[in-house]
């Protein structure tokens, strides 16, 4: 069963970055997301003046609903600094409205790889093609349909920079994941997606504390210095969170960067105050 908060919260914090995500009093819900993600992209590239995004699952979630669309919003975002994409979609009609897309923003200053395929799959390719420097700012957003990315994915993006690591945006289905648990007939699928044989311990863990499970293991597994699950409510109104989107990076300004992108999604912040008081760029 789904989370139901008394109040908007959001779950406990390192006392270190407790200050960070002060003044968050309101949700975000699942329309903002696509916003929040490209919002936060843009001061990601305000700090690195460059960067790489790979999305694992590109096409479109909702294809009557254009600003739901991480892609395309973060492909239209201002300033174009990020110059590598690395979009991958599996479903053949999703990758066709994806290719219609992208086809709008290929101008050759930017390069905009397309895959059809299994993100699993595709990961390796992108990975292996020599395109992501250990110094290219990379971040990936794995916008998951529940089971669709192996941990083993998650353990290969973690791994492809002996340095700074990618940076990734990782989909935790809590408001349904008990109910697929239960109903997974092919129990292979669940061990792959978890990584781990004890995948079923899940079905027994409220919403926050699946989330910040996966917290753990990207800082005590994959050796993130700072991870956050960040709650996604199913309506503005509402106070039912639909899913966490764990945010894993190594970078001490980042968890900054995304608080700011999830109150400037949600209006605590205005355009005119989007870049104000930010780091001095590297």
């Amino acid at each position: 069963m789904a989370d139901q908060l008394p109040l908007f919260e959001l779950p406990p914090l390192s006392k270190i970055y407790t200050h960070v995500f002060k003044g968050l009093e309101r949700p975000i819900w699942t329309e903002n997301k696509a916003k929040m993600i490209a919002t936060y992209l843009r001061l990601f590239v305000y700090i690195t003046k460059h960067g790489a995004y790979i999305d694992g699952f590109a096409g479109p979630q909702e294809r009557d609903l254009p600003e739901m669309w991480t892609a395309k919003l973060v492909l239209e975002s201002e300033p174009k600094r990020l110059g590598q994409f690395f979009l991958c979609e599996i479903n053949r009609t999703s990758w066709r409205a994806l290719e219609a897309m992208v086809a709008d923003h290929r101008d050759g200053r930017r390069k905009i790889i397309t895959y059809h395929m299994d993100f699993n799959a595709a990961v390796h390719e992108i990975l292996a093609a020599g395109n992501i420097k250990e110094t290219t700012a990379t971040f990936c957003l794995l916008d998951q349909r529940t089971f669709e990315c192996r941990w083993s994915t998650v353990q290969a993006l973690a791994k492809a920079k002996s340095g700074m690591k990618i940076e990734q945006f990782y989909f935790v289905p809590t408001g349904w994941l008990q109910r697929s648990l239960s109903a997974l007939r092919n129990h292979k699928v669940a061990r792959e997606w978890w990584g781990r044989e004890d995948w079923a311990k899940l079905k027994d863990l409220p919403g926050q504390s699946c989330a910040n499970s996966f917290c753990e293991r990207f800082q005590q597994e994959l050796g993130y210095r700072y991870a956050h699950a960040w709650p996604i409510y199913e309506r503005k109104e509402g106070r039912r969170v639909m899913y966490y989107m764990v945010h894993a990076t190594d970078h001490e300004e980042a968890p900054k960067l995304m608080a700011r992108a999830y109150r400037a999604a949600t209006g605590q912040i205005r355009e005119h105050q989007l870049l104000l008081n930010l780091p001095t760029p590297t």
